[in-house]
């Protein structure tokens, strides 16, 4: 009788874990790159990788140590990666319930949340799948992330320009993938979507990077007054 009530649950994590493993894969490609910009800029080994553990941020992370890199200060590069970490103040009210009610996961899952995270979580059916997809994905990224700055800091100057490698597209392309099934089933998703990006790209040749990104949240506004005219 318990291996019949396991046998699903053991399917579904190995399926959320198989969906993962593209999220892990972009990710440990884009951490090495980080890893090997930030030391090939002149930075210590230990600076990105200490910051990958304590910040766990990818884009708040290049653009600090972009800031680090261009002459700024600590404070000026602490100042910039807390602005682009903002959004993700509406990541976790999305996934609250997800994360559980004890003190420790929720600290702990507070610490995974990430763009990658919340989209694969939110893409799950029902509330079960959408927890255990949080921690799959959020545990085993954290995990690649940080093996794949270490090895980029470690390989310093040896992997050359990274730029050349097309690592930017990786993520963009995962996100649109975990984020499409969302979009097609919901209305007020859609429209929520088009205004936040019609925010970014009018504000991208304008604002300084990442806060078209952070500004493009202001399309949450239209998907709740659509989920005021459905109710």
């Amino acid at each position: 009788m318990r291996t019949a009530e396991r046998t699903p649950r053991g399917h579904a994590r190995t399926d959320l874990i198989r969906d993962a493993s593209l999220v892990w894969l972009a990710s440990g490609v884009v951490g090495v790159s980080f890893g090997a910009i930030a030391v090939a800029g002149g930075l210590p080994v230990w600076v990105p990788v200490v910051m990958s553990l304590v910040v766990y941020a990818g884009s708040a992370q290049f653009s600090a140590v972009g800031v680090l890199l261009a002459g700024g200060g600590p404070l000026a590069a602490a100042a910039t990666g807390l602005l682009l970490n903002t959004r993700t103040a509406a990541y976790s009210l999305a996934v609250a319930e997800t994360l559980g009610r004890g003190r420790l996961s929720r600290f702990v899952g507070a610490h995974l949340v990430t763009d990658e995270t919340v989209a694969f979580a939110l893409a799950q059916p029902d509330p079960v799948r959408r927890r255990t997809a949080f921690w799959v994905s959020g545990l085993g990224l954290f995990a690649v992330w940080n093996t794949g700055v270490a090895i980029g800091a470690l390989a310093g100057d040896a992997i050359g320009d990274t730029a050349r490698y097309g690592l930017d597209a990786a993520f963009p392309a995962v996100l649109m993938a975990l984020v499409l099934p969302a979009l097609r089933a919901d209305s007020a998703v859609r429209r929520s979507a088009l205004l936040g990006a019609a925010l970014a790209l009018a504000l991208t040749p304008v604002a300084p990077a990442g806060v078209p990104v952070l500004l493009a949240l202001a399309g949450l506004l239209a998907y709740g007054r659509g989920r005021g005219r459905t109710a």
